[in-house]
Parts: C-alpha cells; sequence; structure tokens
C-alpha cells in the first residue's frame, strides 16, 4: 500500500482537538486505503454480490461531510454532490461513469469545508437543531469518526481483495 503520512491525533490533547485529530486520522485512512489504485481498480466492485467500490466510498464520505456539517449544523441550502438515487440506492454509489479526479476534489473540498465549519464553532456543547432534533457538536463529530470507521473497515476488505494490501 501508498506509503501515504496520516497524522497521529495526540495522546494528550483536549477533547476538541481529539475529536477532531481522530477525525482527521479517519479520513486520511480512506485516502491511503485509497492510493495507488487506478481508475478501474477505485471503480471495482470487489466484495460479490455487494455493489461497493472504494470510488462509491469517496463519494458517499463526501456527501455525509456535505449533509452533517453544511446542511445539518451550518443551515445551508446546498444541494448533493450526485443527488437521486439509481436502482434504490443512493447515487454516489453508482460510480460506472464516475470521475475519479472529480469525486477526489469534491471530498476534499467538502472536507474543508467541515474544518472551516468546525473551527468557527464556540464549543462542542453548541447546539443545532435540525428537524425534530438537536445535535451537539460534539455528537456530530463523534458521529463522523463512526462514520469513516465503518467505511474504512469497509475499505480494508475492498483494497486487499483489488492488490491483496491489508493493515494500516
Amino acid at each position: 500500500m501508498s506509503d501515504h503520512q496520516r497524522t497521529e491525533p495526540s495522546r494528550t490533547a483536549d477533547e476538541r482537538a481529539s475529536l477532531t485529530g481522530f477525525l482527521q486520522y479517519q479520513r486520511e485512512t480512506l485516502t491511503m486505503k485509497c492510493a495507488g489504485l487506478t481508475a478501474m481498480q477505485l471503480k471495482e466492485r470487489a466484495v460479490p454480490p455487494s455493489g461497493l467500490s472504494l470510488l462509491g466510498l469517496v463519494r458517499h464520505v463526501a456527501e455525509v461531510e456535505r449533509s452533517w456539517f453544511q446542511v445539518v449544523w451550518n443551515g445551508e441550502d446546498v444541494r448533493a454532490y450526485w443527488p437521486g438515487t439509481v436502482n434504490g440506492t443512493f447515487a454516489e454509489f453508482d460510480i460506472d461513469s464516475a470521475d475519479p479526479d472529480e469525486a477526489f476534489k469534491v471530498w476534499q473540498a467538502a472536507c474543508a469545508r467541515s474544518c472551516a465549519i468546525v473551527e468557527t464553532a464556540e464549543s462542542l456543547d453548541a447546539t443545532v437543531q435540525w428537524r425534530d432534533e438537536v445535535f451537539t457538536l460534539r455528537y456530530v463529530l463523534t458521529h463522523m469518526i463512526e462514520e469513516y470507521a465503518r467505511h474504512n473497515g469497509h475499505a480494508d476488505l475492498l483494497r486487499e481483495r483489488i492488490d491483496g494490501a491489508t493493515g494500516e
């Protein structure tokens, strides 16, 4: 696998720096799992019967970043990067004609926007109401770490099946 370096989260940071550090570590883990692969390999649905691919995961987490930080937390009226559904699944997983370079640029921009939004929040205890629920920034960051960690597990299996690369 690639020699892509991840930033280890601090073992002595305060809560906010710990949460944002672990989230960034998870983002960098997905980057590492995708590094060095061709467009065809990124699109490969490597664990049948699942239609999941590394490129689909990248597009999905871009949407998750957008929805939680821009829509839910910041209240922005921004449309999905890949709107709609295809055959009953979210459109971001429909990768047959997808452009990997575009997907990575969209994801990187979404992550940068998320980081900027988090930076401006006054505290982890700050809240936002979305629909009928109230969320703290702490919850959103923790949820995002969970989201990435789960999908990085999927990425481990996909990558191993594609080229045999394992581990962190």
